[in-house]
Formats: structure tokens, sequence, C-alpha cells
């Protein structure tokens, strides 16, 4: 009885090599030479994105979601050659991904503000924005965050999701920008002399620009104020002299001011007292 029970054993085992061991062997050398060839298609991607001068953390992140995602296809391919059922497996993957999907709704929406900003490049590394309340240099961007430095050296780590939805200033994206800052005389000034004053500090600074006639250096009479008259400079300027032609003006102006008498004149009211008989 026990050698019949092991011949049929050996029968059943010799039938199943058989019947299963050539799909087994075709199942690994499809693996193999289809792991080899997604590496290949992979190696492709990546050269061809480099060419076309995509951004780095795109490339790499859309290299691998497409590894991925064809290994994931190999692998369900394999087991289906050796027989295994996987329609079931399919939808638990399915199932998972979904669960998944609504318990990360909020790193989902962040990817793919980071995948939107990686592709379309409102603002690059280096560009200065101003988003969601802050302001700084981009020193990174990565697939579910964009990190700013403040000027005074803060990081401030800023969600993709948030800034791909929401109003980005890109500070410095044109090659020149308008300087604006208004300056307060008093009443009993001169206007015109006021701005003489003014164009001649203009004129005088070398790094306000001039040569275009569309962009030279403008005086305006902005407002009636309370205790002062507004003049409004317009001065344009190479981007990255922004910040020293704005705060130059400021001593500037002051100095020229002095010079010519012009004062600037403090918040006033005039505060008028009756005197009534009898009291």
């Amino acid at each position: 009885m026990d050698d019949i029970s092991v011949e049929t054993i050996y029968t059943k085992a010799i039938e199943m090599l058989m019947l299963y061991g050539p799909k087994f062997l075709l199942a690994i050398f499809v693996l193999v030479v289809g792991w080899w060839f997604i590496g290949r298609i992979a190696n492709m991607t990546e050269k061809s994105m480099a060419k076309v001068k995509f951004e780095a953390g795109l490339t790499h992140f859309l290299v691998s979601f497409i590894s991925v995602i064809l290994k994931v296809l190999l692998l369900i391919s394999v087991a289906s050659m050796i027989g295994i059922e996987t329609t079931s497996f399919i939808a638990m993957l399915g199932a998972a991904g979904l669960a998944v999907g609504m318990a990360l709704q909020g790193s989902l929406a962040n990817f793919a503000g980071g995948v939107l900003i990686l592709f379309f490049k409102p603002f690059k590394i280096g560009d200065v924005i101003e988003a969601q309340g802050h302001m700084g240099k981009v020193v990174e961007i990565q697939i579910f965050v964009t990190i700013l430095l403040t000027y005074d050296n803060e990081k401030i780590i800023i969600p993709n999701g948030a800034l791909s939805n929401g109003c980005v200033k890109n500070k410095f994206a044109e090659p020149t920008r308008r300087v604006d800052i208004e300056f307060g005389i008093s009443y009993q000034d001169n206007v015109l002399r006021a701005r003489e004053v003014l164009m001649a500090v203009l004129n005088e600074y070398e790094l306000v620009l001039k040569g275009d006639e569309a962009k030279k250096p403008i005086v305006h009479v902005s407002q009636h104020g309370d205790s002062h008259i507004g003049m409004l400079v317009w001065a344009w300027v190479d981007s990255e002299n922004y910040w020293p032609v704005y705060f130059g003006l400021y001593e500037r102006v002051k100095i020229a001011f002095d010079k010519e008498n012009i004062t600037i004149p403090f918040p006033q009211r005039d505060v008028h007292i009756h005197q009534f008989p009898g009291k």
C-alpha cells in the first residue's frame, strides 16, 4: 500500500512537472527579460528628458513612476502565466489603493501640486517669490513641498498643493522692475522745485535705468494728504538692483531735500478750542 502511494505521488509529481515546468521556466525567462527591458526603457526615458532639459526632480520622479508601474504589470503577467489567479489580486490592489488615496488626500494634493510646479515651472530654484503670506528665495522644489529662504535666513516650507492652487508672485522673473516710492513734502514747499530735486537724484543714480524712453524715471504729484503733498517716484532698475535702489533712494532723497530746505512733514492736526461764556 505504501509502495502504491509513493508511486502515485511520484507519478503526480512528474505530471505536474511536465505540465507546469515549461510554464514556470517561461515565466522566469519573461521576468528576467522583462525586468532588463524595463531598466532599458527607464534609462532611455531619463536620457530623453535630459536632452529636452526637463527639471531634474520631475525627471527622477517620472522615471521612477514609469519603472514601478511597468514592474507591477510585469509581475502580474508572470503570475498569470504560471496559473495564479490574478483577478482577486488586482481587485485587492485597487481597494487598497482607494483606501490609501482617501487617507492621504492632503499628501496626494501636494504631490499633484509638485508635479504641476515641476512641469509648468511658474518659478524655479533661485527665484524670489511671494506666496501664502511669505516671501523668500526658492532653494529647493520637492515633490510634496517647496522650501524658501527668507532675507533674514529663515527657512519656510510651503506645501505644493497650496502653491499650485494659490497666488504666487515671482518677484524678479523679468529682467527689470520698477521701484515705486512716495515722498511727502510740506504744503509750504514748492512742488516744482521738489520735482526738480527728485529728478536730479534719479538722473545721478547710476543704478537707475535711463536709456529706454518707456522706462525713464518719472516723478508724479500723487496726492494731497492730510499733512503733506505726495510725490511719487517711478524708477526702473535691473531686477538684481531692486533692493539697493529701493533703500538707496530714501537716503539720497533725504540728503537732497535737506540741502534744498524741502521738509518732510510730520503728521499734524489743527486743534481749535472754543471758549463759551460762563464756562
